[in-house]
């Protein structure tokens, strides 16, 4: 499990760090880090991404990886994808994305697993978030975790065989076969 490693920090901090290729992230000051994912992670990375920039390109907005999303001078995430809807393009600046994108997307890692279905979700959850994807490469599913009054409710399983909707991306219908790919490395 990732641990955080030093707290008090805010974002002008992290600008100081080196450019080592290592993922850095604070959530309520914490720093977290970890290496950049594993081969089948970014290759599931890249069909979710081009699904949901076709979906962009169609329906307005903007999608992207790894983007400058912040909340808060004490709350930096890097999320492996975020859609925001055009109705939302005023969260974005020349620095990222300022504020909650409407749909998060966050794909399994051994070394993340727990940090991200457990910390990233709450703090997801807290900071308003609309979906929180979480795309478990173990077990070959996508769960949808969808925001209700403030907070997310059961999450939504979609499994091989299933496609992948959203009411968040009205007109959104994708194969998770097709996103997922061959299973393995």
């Amino acid at each position: 499990m990732l641990l955080p490693e030093r707290t008090g920090l805010t974002r002008d901090d992290l600008d100081a760090f080196p450019d080592d290729g290592l993922r850095r992230e604070l959530i309520d000051g914490e720093l977290f880090v970890s290496a950049r994912p594993a081969l089948r992670h970014q290759t599931v990375m890249a069909r979710l991404i081009w699904m949901l920039v076709s979906y962009c390109d169609e329906h307005g907005g903007l999608a992207v990886t790894e983007p400058n999303n912040d909340y808060s001078p004490r709350d930096h995430i890097e999320p492996d994808l975020v859609v925001v809807r055009a109705d939302h393009r005023d969260r974005l600046s020349t620095r990222g994305i300022e504020g909650a994108p409407d749909v998060v997307v966050e794909i399994s890692s051994p070394s993340t697993r727990g940090y991200d279905l457990v910390r990233k979700r709450a703090f997801y959850e807290r900071e308003g978030v609309a979906e929180y994807w979480f795309v478990d490469l173990d077990e070959d599913v996508i769960i949808v975790h969808r925001l209700r009054d403030g907070a997310y409710g059961m999450p939504v399983f979609f499994a091989r065989g299933a496609t992948l909707t959203s009411p968040v991306l009205p007109g959104l219908a994708a194969d998770v076969d097709a996103l997922l790919g061959p299973a393995g490395p």
